[in-house]
């Protein structure tokens, strides 16, 4: 079986897969692409759209973390990535739809924002990164690169503000699927994995890892993506914080 995952650095899309890919136990060729310049790349190998994470699995191209899962279950059974039983595959499906659909672009849109006002940090996001270049000098001319990924994903103030008041009531929807026992288990499925690195992503940021520690989405998050990279310093203003006190 051979697999081509084409990913972003410090994207948490792309950390899903990676993460599933592990867990199903298949090797893959990792290819890091560069923001925006990404797009390119992307159509140029064939694919219908311009996201990541992009695989190419024995010749075949999926785009997107849920249809990813779905293909590589399909590919290799076991370890499982969703529940034999049906009633509790619709619940794990429930949790995974909402971590793409909602919850997935919350910390996109603020690190860009947050990249927007202090880059001091932009390297810490590349740790890890194969860009055929040196990481220091991707980051050292990433402001135009973090500008159009700014627009490009919506990290208006007005966007992120919105997000932030949101946050500690997605963080207790989180919260109570690990009690249900829906996710958080000893065995991860594919709602672990789609929800556990837009946690990871969100605790690299000093403004919001507070309101996370100390819950068990905080737990779940450290379990299954311990080496997480980036770290984002204090840089939104205070009153846009006040939701999360």
């Amino acid at each position: 079986m051979k697999a081509r995952l084409f990913v972003l650095p410090g994207s948490h899309p792309s950390w899903s897969a990676r993460l599933m890919l592990e867990h199903k136990g298949i090797a893959y060729k990792r290819m890091d692409l560069i923001p925006v310049a990404s797009k390119g790349i992307l159509r140029a190998a064939g694919f219908s759209g311009v996201t990541v994470p992009a695989l190419i699995l024995d010749g075949e191209r999926t785009q997107g973390t849920r249809p990813i899962a779905r293909a590589l279950e399909a590919a290799v059974s076991v370890p499982r990535l969703f529940p034999a039983d049906a009633a509790e595959r619709v619940k794990v499906e429930e949790a995974e739809a909402w971590g793409d659909e909602v919850f997935q672009s919350v910390p996109r849109r603020i690190v860009w924002n947050l990249l927007a006002r202090d880059r001091t940090g932009m390297l810490s996001y590349l740790q890890g990164a194969r860009l055929g270049v040196p990481t220091r000098l991707a980051a050292a001319t990433a402001p135009p690169l973090v500008a159009l990924s700014k627009r490009f994903n919506e990290g208006s103030d007005a966007n992120v503000r919105a997000d932030i008041a949101a946050l500690p009531g997605m963080l207790d929807q989180v919260d109570a699927w690990i009690a249900e026992g829906i996710i958080g288990g000893g065995e991860p499925n594919a709602a672990d994995f789609q929800i556990a690195p837009t946690l990871a992503l969100l605790m690299t940021m000093a403004d919001l890892r507070p309101a996370i520690e100390g819950r068990p989405c905080a737990d779940l998050a450290r379990r299954l993506l311990p080496g997480f990279p980036g770290y984002a310093p204090p840089s939104l203003p205070a009153e846009w914080l006040a939701p999360l006190r």
